[in-house]
C-alpha cells in the first residue's frame, strides 16, 4: 500500500512540476503570447497567479492584442 501511495504522489508531483514549468515558460517567452497550451494554463491559474502572468505578458507584448484570459471586457485591452 505504501508503494502505491508513493507512486501516486510521485506522479502527481511530476505533473505539477511539468505543468508549472510549461506555464512559466509561456509567461516568460518573448516570441508570441498566442501559444494555445500556455493560454489554457494561464487561464486556469488562480486569480493572483493569473494576474501576475498577464502583467508579465503585458510587459513583453503590450502593443499586441491580449491573449484569452488577459483581456479586459472589450477584448482589445489588457487587464
Amino acid at each position: 500500500m505504501k508503494k502505491l501511495v508513493r507512486l501516486l504522489l510521485t506522479i502527481a508531483l511530476a505533473f505539477v512540476v511539468f505543468t508549472g514549468f510549461r506555464w512559466y515558460r509561456y509567461i516568460t517567452n518573448t516570441d508570441s503570447p498566442y501559444d494555445e497550451i500556455g493560454i489554457t494554463l494561464n487561464n486556469a491559474m488562480p486569480g493572483p497567479i493569473n494576474a501576475w502572468g498577464c502583467a508579465k505578458l503585458k510587459t513583453n507584448f503590450g502593443t499586441s492584442l491580449p491573449s484569452y484570459g488577459c483581456a479586459a471586457e472589450n477584448a482589445t485591452q489588457w487587464k
